[in-house]
């Protein structure tokens, strides 16, 4: 069974926890940090071995936490260590950031440009983002220096690409035919 499928249950209880508590950034920030403990080569080696028990792995986890786990996450982590599936952390926070996206109508833009951006040229691009998309936007900016020139920008499937490279493609495929 693919991850995302087993994931996805956990991910809508925990959004379900945190939206009808009003908390769902706080969530995010505490998923975060429990997706990167327990993506951590050795943590998922600990949770895998069997010589820990259910109680052993839980305190491993919560001592390589950087923060402090609320009463709900605790439980949280506890019920993933039960049910074996601690090692989903990365795709329940996932899941549960797309759901939080939808609901507070947000898209994610990837924004690759050949070269750095300041900060009035990115606000300039999500401005446009979120004309065109009727929705607000959370930009993540790379730099990609293959694209000779230009911004390339992809928000879900959707890509706009006035890169240079893109054009010398467009280009290079108009001359073959």
């Amino acid at each position: 069974m693919e991850n995302a499928t087993i994931a996805r249950p956990y991910a809508e209880a925990v959004f379900a926890l945190a939206d009808a508590g009003g908390v769902l950034d706080k969530w995010s920030g505490l998923l975060a940090a429990m997706a990167t403990v327990a993506a951590v080569p050795e943590m998922r080696a600990a949770s895998g071995n069997p010589n820990f028990s259910n109680e052993q792995l839980y305190g491993i986890f919560v001592a390589a936490c950087d923060r402090a786990l609320v009463v709900e996450a605790q439980n949280f982590v506890r019920l993933l260590i039960e049910n074996d599936r601690l090692n989903l952390l990365p795709e329940i926070r996932a899941l549960y950031e797309e759901l939080k996206n939808e609901r507070e109508a947000v898209v994610n833009a990837r924004i690759s440009s050949a070269f750095p951006l300041n900060e009035t040229q990115v606000a300039a691009l999500v401005a446009a983002l979120e004309h065109r998309f009727k929705r607000k936007v959370k930009p993540q900016v790379i730099v990609d220096k293959q694209l000779i020139g230009g911004v390339r920008m992809q928000v879900g499937d959707e890509v706009i690409d006035g890169s240079v490279r893109g054009k010398l493609i467009t280009m290079a495929g108009a001359l073959k035919n």
